[in-house]
């Protein structure tokens, strides 16, 4: 059975400010010394939760997504974070999922916070995006998809279609509770696996963010959990722990067939 390493950066942002964002992100991606498979980086790390896509989006052939491939071929690393990406005249919140060798997959958020107007400047995902690494497969999430279960739920006719959910976010103190419930959640009810990397500090807003990143097992059970301050945490997943949970209360088999209509 495979092991699979994660290292999770919790750190606060400079408040649309790209440069001083990939400054900072670039000193603490260099500094990871522990080998890893997967760093992952908060939601809109570029700028943070900005309404702003107007002035701060960029293209796929734009200088973070360079800035991304550069560092995960010298780290050798798959790395990940959403950013403000334009396309065809529309925005998305996107996932990058860049890999050492410049090959990258994507996955736009699926549902928009509403109630902070990001439904009235960015344009909703419309299909899942699963990566595979070392025989393990990652379903990629975006903070607000977290409250949304069936977006999330286990596809299970052929047994569980994958074995880590990845949520990026940036998720206020004032729902924290809702955060770290979901997440515990989302592991308990699809048998897997759950990573989740937030932002810590004020926004431009006055937001603060206390950051709870944290990493559960198949049980629901937190292996790794940080409030307030800033982290670089790396920890290694393993297969056989997953699949022994799934042998020993194979709740997953009695799951009820769906198909989801978009």
């Amino acid at each position: 059975m495979s092991s699979l390493t994660f290292t999770l950066i919790q750190t606060a942002l400079h408040w649309e400010d790209k440069a001083a964002n990939l400054a900072m992100l670039e000193g603490k991606i260099r500094s990871i010394a522990q080998p890893t498979h997967i760093v992952v980086l908060p939601e809109m790390f570029t700028t943070g939760f900005s309404m702003k896509p107007e002035q701060f989006s960029e293209t796929m052939d734009g200088p973070t997504v360079a800035w991304m491939k550069k560092l995960a071929a010298e780290k050798r690393v798959i790395l990940t974070g959403s950013l403000m990406i334009e396309e065809g005249g529309q925005y998305f919140n996107r996932i990058i999922w860049m890999l050492p060798n410049g090959q990258l997959g994507q996955y736009d958020k699926r549902h928009l916070f509403a109630m902070g107007g990001e439904d009235a400047h960015y344009t909703g995902g419309t299909q899942r995006f699963i990566a595979s690494v070392n025989g393990w497969k990652i379903n990629c999430n975006i903070c607000y998809d977290l409250r949304f279960p069936v977006w999330a739920r286990q596809q299970t006719a052929e047994g569980p279609e994958y074995d880590v959910l990845l949520y990026v976010a940036n998720w206020p103190d004032r729902r924290n509770h809702a955060w770290k419930t979901l997440l515990q959640a989302r592991a308990i009810e699809n048998q897997c696996y759950v990573v989740g990397v937030n932002r810590v500090g004020t926004d431009g807003h006055g937001v603060y963010h206390t950051g709870d990143s944290m990493v559960c097992n198949a049980l629901g059970e937190p292996l790794y959990h940080k409030a307030d301050d800033e982290d670089i945490f790396t920890i290694t997943l393993e297969k056989k722990d997953l699949e022994a949970v799934r042998e020993k209360l194979p709740f997953w088999r009695d799951a009820d067939d769906f198909k989801m209509l978009l």
